[in-house]
């Protein structure tokens, strides 16, 4: 495979190709005032909130070193010191996209033995889909440097493979689950590269044992609290990433397949002279997309190893972005049509005209929260129950935490008493709770208020049919939280 020199070679005789190429991915960062992704307004609140230990203004709360599922968070921090959170937000973000997008260009050009170019519509996307924009940064950055990584060591030879074990380290600061697909997918490269004949099928008879013992495993440990989503076997196919933002995400996410499957049959069909050559050049792609869509059907969606501590969320919905890189890679070893360039880039343009509606939706969200934030008394101590609309596959539950930036404390904050991030919590503080269950049960809006939580305000939807609109109003001691506003469907 010569993909990934291909990748080199073009950057050093057209960058500026690459330049704008950069430029025009980067556009979702900076079209709307705030990127709206999720998890990533918790993300900001809390480099703030670091920021605010270091000062000596946020009582109880405290920085750990981490060494995984922080490097987003460090980058943010550090940047921030030096720009503000507000830039920094929009500059790591969108150095994070350009990370994943050149990642997965690259190591499917390796895989594929060819630069992808009439596929960029879709790998923007990806890097654009749905653990993009649930705001999973940390995974994201892992996926994208773990991509580069792989790219790098796919032709097997001993000095990339070293180059690829340097980048070792920083994936697992960004998150475990990148490093864990770096080394399974690394292993399976190097091993089909030096079996032969029949024992090549010990490979793809390995990655299913290992999905069905990870299925046993929890089944037979119930102390892990894990469940699984109950997707059918299909729906790991890795075109769900684009199901985001309601209805019409998802029907053209089924198209996207459908599309995607017929581009396969029709160079198949076109090929069927050398019926054996075609398949044997493909069978690499072919059985890691089949490994990947066997992890993702096993893995639990949620898990809970410590119930002191908080789940681990969404697990097997954000690894389907692995199933859609091998299937980009799949298709870039195809034979390029007019018409596939023509869908993909059709199918490019309403997806982003789609995403930019959204968002711009929830930029007003946004607005209203630092409306009523800017009235509040520095220090006030806020929970904030926010919920989308039933068909959003997104969360809404850190709708306000940007706008508190400076301004109150989001008293249900949960990334501090899950003890799994680098900013944490003792109890008794009054800038955050300290119990996650409670912190579940003020987002979800079942909480009953303590008298030792006052004076709390509560952030609310409080129109059902303008799910932008939040209000704001005193809690009182033995009240449920969530009993006034809107509570989803």
């Amino acid at each position: 495979m010569t993909g990934d020199r291909g990748v080199g070679s073009f950057l050093q005789r057209r960058g500026g190709v690459a330049a704008l190429l950069s430029a025009v991915v980067v556009i979702p960062c900076v079209w709307q005032r705030h990127i709206e992704a999720g998890d990533l307004g918790s993300h900001v609140y809390n480099a703030w909130l670091a920021e605010l230990v270091e000062q000596g203004k946020a009582p109880g709360v405290y920085v750990v070193t981490a060494w995984k599922n922080v490097l987003f968070d460090l980058m943010l921090f550090y940047l921030g010191k030096i720009v503000g959170l507000g830039m920094a937000e929009k500059v790591t973000v969108g150095v994070c996209a350009l990370i994943f997008f050149w990642g997965v260009f690259a190591l499917v050009a390796a895989v594929a033995g060819k630069m992808p170019w009439a596929l960029t519509p879709a790998i923007a996307m990806l890097a654009y889909g749905y653990v993009f924009y649930m705001g999973f940064m940390n995974f994201y950055l892992s996926i994208g440097l773990a991509s580069v990584a792989l790219a790098v060591m796919w032709p097997g030879t001993r000095s990339r493979i070293l180059w690829a074990v340097v980048l070792a380290p920083l994936i697992l600061l960004a998150h475990p689950l990148g490093l864990l697909w770096l080394l399974g997918t690394a292993a399976y490269r190097l091993l089909w590269l030096k079996l032969e004949g029949r024992w090549k099928l010990v490979l793809p008879a390995s990655a299913m044992a290992f999905s069905v013992g990870i299925l046993v495993f929890f089944l037979r440990h119930p102390e892990y609290q894990a469940d699984w989503d109950g997707q059918l076997f299909y729906m790991r196919s890795g075109t769900d990433q684009l199901a985001i933002y309601g209805r019409r995400f998802e029907v053209l996410s089924w198209v996207l397949l459908a599309f995607g499957i017929g581009c396969a049959v029709v160079d198949a069909r076109m090929a069927a002279g050398r019926g054996r050559e075609y398949w044997k050049e493909r069978r690499l792609i072919l059985e890691l997309y089949f490994a990947a869509v066997c992890v993702t059907a096993c893995v639990p969606q949620n898990l809970r190893p410590d119930p002191n501590a908080g789940w681990i969320g969404v697990v097997a919905t954000r690894l389907t972005v692995i199933s859609a890189i091998f299937g980009l890679c799949w298709l870039a070893s195809l034979r390029v049509r007019w018409w596939q360039v023509a869908g993909f880039g059709a199918a490019a343009i309403l997806f982003f005209v789609f995403t930019f509606q959204e968002t711009a939706q929830l930029n007003r969200l946004e607005e209203n929260a630092e409306r009523i934030t800017r009235e509040l008394p520095f220090g006030t101590r806020v929970l904030v129950m926010a919920f989308p609309d039933a068909s959003y596959r997104q969360m809404f539950i850190h709708a306000a935490d940007r706008a508190c930036v400076w301004h109150c404390f989001v008293y249900s904050n949960y990334e501090p008493s899950t003890k799994e991030f680098r900013v944490r919590v003792q109890a008794g503080s009054p800038v955050v709770t300290a119990n996650v269950d409670d912190s579940e049960d003020m987002q979800s809006g079942t909480y009953e208020v303590q008298e030792e939580d006052l004076p709390l305000k509560q952030i609310y939807q409080c129109d059902a049919s303008d799910l932008t609109r939040l209000c704001v109003r005193d809690l009182v001691a033995e009240e449920e939280n969530g009993r006034v506003g809107y509570r989803g469907q």
